[in-house]
């Protein structure tokens, strides 16, 4: 089982634009068919299959807003979309669907939590990137998997607002995405003295 953070991302690296909203990615074409009836290239990336390994979600406040405002605003009442245990982030005091708790503490406390109900199954953080954040800080999350979208929005919720170093694990094409699956490495240090060095190999034709 992974600790994994699922989300989609605009190309300048933003989750939702400044007006807090996803248009810009629900315009984008995604699940193209080959002839043999596959996504893209390759479905190993596809999110279809990566939801029924999952065994526990995870969101913060704002993200759950957001899946509050879509999902009612044609004046249905909330049915939470995955049927797994699901937890909310928060310090507010939130009117919950069935099957979804809050959250206010250290992040370390959820992760064990969820693990637990995740029975052998992967952690989901599904968004939003500060929360994600939190667990890299606490050496608690194992991967980082993008659908990155060919549209730039300038300013926004940023996909995570931390130093870290990732290491590829996989590239594939999904219609207009660009899905792209990492482990997490560790926090990345900042490097005095590099900038020069850098400067030094690109005067010479690197890298």
């Amino acid at each position: 089982m992974a600790t994994t953070y699922c989300t989609a991302t605009s190309l300048d690296g933003y989750l939702a634009d400044d007006e807090e909203s996803l248009s810009w990615l629900f315009a984008t074409a995604g699940h193209d068919r080959d002839p043999q009836g596959r996504y893209g290239d390759d479905d190993a990336l596809d999110f279809d299959r990566f939801l029924p390994t999952v065994g526990a979600v995870v969101c913060g406040a704002n993200t759950y807003a957001w899946l509050h405002r879509e999902l009612t605003h044609d004046g249905s009442d909330l049915v939470w979309p995955y049927e797994q245990p699901s937890w909310v982030v928060t310090h507010r005091a939130l009117d919950l669907p069935k099957g979804v708790t809050s959250f206010a503490g250290d992040v370390r406390e959820l992760h064990a939590t969820a693990t637990q109900a995740a029975a052998g199954r992967d952690v989901w953080i599904v968004g939003g990137g500060d929360l994600a954040g939190q667990f890299a800080d606490a050496g608690l999350l194992d991967r980082v998997w993008v659908h990155q979208t060919p549209v730039t929005l300038g300013a926004g919720a940023p996909l995570l607002p931390r130093r870290l170093r990732l290491q590829r694990l996989e590239v594939r094409r999904d219609g207009q995405f660009t899905a792209m699956l990492f482990d997490v490495v560790g926090p990345e240090p900042r490097r005095v003295g590099d900038v020069d060095g850098a400067a030094a190999v690109y005067a010479e034709g690197g890298p």
